[in-house]
């Protein structure tokens, strides 16, 4: 029986995970029905009015008060608002991502998508080398994906898919009807990465949240873990690395926005500085957030300050802070 029990309870998130999937499902086609317009105002509607009740909003209002200090409270909870407003329309245009992408360079007409930096984008794609790109969630942070697969960019975008295995497989059935290469960026899909730009592929990441084995970073003005995968590859490939962010526009529109390749820093070797080309691109994407902050994924627990790396300078001060408290409380025992 006890057996039973613990069975149970090791496979109750499974279980529970596997008992949302024809809810999720039933979300995708009411949102399919009820189109793009409707179906985002929608998801929009209902998660400024279920997020401010749920945990992650204590943390981006912590997040947003440690960012901007000195912001009035009122202000940093509309941009929390935002945010929700934003989560939950990328949650119902997942239902449309195969027409939500509707650029053309030729087009005289309006559209629903324009593209800013479309000559760096057609450089990535035919100067016959490998290429990386980083991102960040921003707007609907889905759409670089589709418009590499549209104008035929081979690129991997790299995931991190949601820890219930069978909402994982739903997402990823929507992201392959309208992106080209999907890399999950679980343990050991660092090799899979790493053929694909050998191969003279282009490798796509997002690289705003926490890394438990990263390098440090000031993001926002605070110091995080960054994922330094990116910055390694370029290292030892040598190869081109930009920038992608989405911008929501008003009326349902957007516009994707492709830096120049980024001048990164370099060792005295010669060879690209890991942790200070991480810098580089964590300044751009700051960039991008304090321009758009409501866009923004402040619920996610970006930055952690229990998880890092003690220097060698801070370790020593606080051995000699603390021989020096107890000296000094054996002082006032003496006497």
């Amino acid at each position: 029986m006890l057996r039973l029990a613990l069975l149970l309870k090791r496979s109750y998130p499974r279980l529970a995970g596997y008992a949302m999937v024809p809810v999720i499902r039933a979300l995708v086609w009411l949102a399919r029905v009820l189109g793009p317009e409707r179906s985002t105002a929608f998801g929009a509607g209902m998660l400024r009015r279920i997020g401010p009740l749920l945990p992650a909003h204590r943390t981006a209002l912590a997040n947003l008060q440690a960012v901007f200090p000195d912001m009035p409270e009122t202000e940093r909870r509309r941009i929390a608002l935002e945010a929700w407003d934003n989560l939950g329309r990328t949650g119902a245009e997942y239902a449309h991502l195969d027409t939500l992408f509707d650029y053309d360079p030729t087009a005289t007409g309006p559209l629903r998508t324009e593209v800013a930096g479309i000559e760096h984008f057609f450089a990535l794609r035919d100067d016959g080398q490998p290429g990386l790109i980083f991102s960040a969630h921003l707007a609907n942070w889905e759409l670089p994906a589709i418009c590499a697969a549209r104008f035929g960019l081979d690129a991997t975008a790299v995931f991190r898919p949601p820890n219930n295995a069978a909402a994982a497989r739903l997402v990823q059935e929507v992201r392959r009807r309208s992106m080209g290469g999907l890399a999950a960026s679980t343990p050991g899909a660092v090799f899979a990465m790493r053929d694909v730009v050998e191969n003279g592929g282009h490798l796509g990441q997002l690289i705003d949240q926490h890394f438990t084995r990263g390098v440090v970073v000031e993001f926002l003005g605070r110091p995080c873990l960054a994922n330094p995968l990116l910055a390694k590859l370029a290292r030892h490939y040598q190869c081109p690395v930009h920038g992608v962010r989405v911008v929501r526009l008003p009326e349902g529109r957007f516009r994707l926005e492709l830096t120049p390749p980024l001048d990164l820093p370099r060792a005295a070797d010669g060879t690209i500085d890991v942790p200070g080309a991480m810098q580089a691109m964590t300044a751009v994407v700051e960039g991008w957030v304090r321009e758009h902050p409501g866009q923004w994924l402040w619920m996610h627990r970006r930055w952690r300050p229990d998880m890092l790396p003690i220097s060698r300078a801070a370790s020593r001060v606080v051995v000699e802070t603390s021989q020096a408290n107890v000296i000094s409380q054996m002082a006032d025992q003496t006497l």
